[in-house]
């Protein structure tokens, strides 16, 4: 099973993921002629070999003639209509159209705006098209099955936006993080674009450590500033994944109590799991100066750890909690007349009705 996993340490553009996937063996020719299939405004594609302190990368950029330089005009219906025009693959339309979805309903999210009236700027433009569809075309040559993540590095500092100076991640990004983990450097840079964002949040199957994989080999797609001490790259390893269960990442909180009445831990539990809980569960441990106490854990996903967390706060004494992101190895399931079946690979393990 081919497998990617993107080690975003110096962040995520949209630009550097074609990069990357060209460096990895994408021919260039290739997805030039497949690009041809989008009835686009007149570009000019620049792909070019760079170092990054001193690590080789491929960089990828756009230039569009002088009067396409205004993006304002670019909305949901659109673009959807630029790309049900093309003549890609029908499977590369669908993905391209449910992430420029997911785009516009951040946007829409933070102007407080319906879908239809608003208007994408950078991310709507020509280059940030090809940077999607190119993505696509790319993982689809490549044969990939499997995407993973590890945290983002959002940088720091302000943007130029066209709504102004915008914090780092800017709203619209940061929209597009809810539940997945990212962190930022002081390099006084945005390292995470929307697009690159948008596409890394919905092809990954998980954020965290690089999982059990059989390396096969690497390649480097380049960010557009020269960073002192940080090389400007987006590195993405191609392998074979060694294990036949999937993978995803969670979060594990847990919390020592000593101070509360045994008989209402169960409420507890029977609340968290209300709260969204994956599962909560229960031990007896002994603490310092002999005290008798109870380890409450609870693992839930990333997206629901506020919820989590207040509802913690709020049904035991405790007040403070250890948080960790961990990973899961699962059986791959589904529901086949009326049992649960659970498969390693392709052979079934587990059968239990439902």
């Amino acid at each position: 099973m081919k497998t990617l996993y993107f080690d975003c340490s110096s962040g995520i553009a949209g630009n550097m993921i074609l990069g990357a996937l060209l460096d990895l063996g994408v021919a260039e020719n290739y997805l030039r002629k497949e690009l041809k299939k989008i009835p686009l405004p007149p570009y000019k594609l620049i792909i070019q070999k760079v170092e990054r302190n001193k690590i080789k990368a491929t960089f990828v950029d756009v230039e569009l003639s002088g009067h396409h330089h205004d993006h304002h005009h670019y909305n949901l219906k659109n673009i959807i209509k630029i790309i049900d025009k093309s003549k890609l693959a029908k499977d590369i339309k669908k993905k391209a159209k449910q992430i420029y979805k997911r785009l516009i309903q951040a946007e829409a999210a933070v102007h407080k705006k319906p879908l239809h009236s608003v208007h994408l700027h950078e991310v709507g433009a020509t280059d940030a098209m090809i940077d999607i569809i190119g993505t696509l075309i790319c993982l689809k040559k490549l044969g990939i099955e499997k995407l993973y993540s590890s945290p983002i590095n959002v940088g720091s500092g302000t943007v130029k936006h066209a709504h102004g100076i915008l914090p780092v991640p800017a709203p619209a990004t940061a929209e597009l993080l809810k539940g997945i983990p990212f962190y930022g450097l002081k390099v006084g840079k945005e390292l995470a674009t929307p697009t690159g964002v948008v596409l890394i949040t919905s092809l990954a199957k998980g954020f965290g450590e690089i999982p059990r994989l059989i390396f096969e080999k690497a390649g480097n797609g380049a960010g557009g500033h020269v960073i002192p001490k940080l090389p400007n790259i987006l590195r993405v390893i191609m392998a074979s994944n060694v294990t036949h269960t999937d993978t995803d990442t969670i979060l594990q909180i847990e919390t020592n109590i000593d101070d509360m009445n045994p008989k209402l831990y169960d409420q507890a539990i029977a609340k968290l799991m209300g709260a969204g809980a994956l599962d909560a569960s229960i031990q007896p441990i002994r603490m310092k100066k002999k005290r008798n106490a109870f380890k409450l854990e609870v693992l839930c996903q990333t997206n629901d750890k506020a919820k989590i967390l207040e509802t913690l706060f709020t049904v035991t004494t405790t007040i403070g909690t250890r948080v960790y992101l961990v990973k899961r190895e699962k059986l791959k399931r589904q529901i086949k007349n009326g049992h649960k079946v659970s498969y390693l690979g392709e052979k079934i393990v587990r059968s239990k009705k439902e």
